[in-house]
């Protein structure tokens, strides 16, 4: 992030747990759920174990969220959440030591596969 404070930017490499918002993919309005991110060769994911989840079904409908820092900062970082379908990145963040507790709880060939994964891109950076 281009202008983020030195706060902000620690926090995008060592915290875990945010809020995001999407926009409901049917009802149009705002919903904010508590979810895990990784920070991968510094760039910023959003993953889960593979499965239909409703924040991914809303960010494929509309990208644009708000990344809700909570942990070390509080901050609120609008974003556009671009979903990610290459291979090769799926399988280099899946594989990162941060996606570690995911491949514990699933496989890696199924997180590279199937898993819901977005790429965070602040708006601004």
């Amino acid at each position: 992030m281009g202008e983020a404070s030195p706060e902000v930017q620690r926090a995008l490499t060592t915290d875990l747990t945010i809020d995001i918002t999407t926009i409901g993919r049917r009802s149009g309005k705002p919903r904010r759920i508590e979810i895990w991110f990784l920070n991968v060769d510094g760039r910023v994911y959003i993953t889960g174990t593979p499965g239909p989840r409703d924040w991914f079904a809303n960010v494929s409908a509309d990208p644009n969220i708000v990344f809700h820092l909570k942990e070390s900062v509080q901050a609120d970082l609008p974003a556009v959440a671009t979903v990610v379908n290459i291979a090769a990145e799926r399988r280099r963040v899946c594989d990162a030591t941060a996606s570690r507790w995911y491949i514990d709880n699933s496989s890696l060939e199924a997180m590279v596969q199937t898993a819901p994964m977005v790429r965070v891109n602040f708006v601004g950076s």
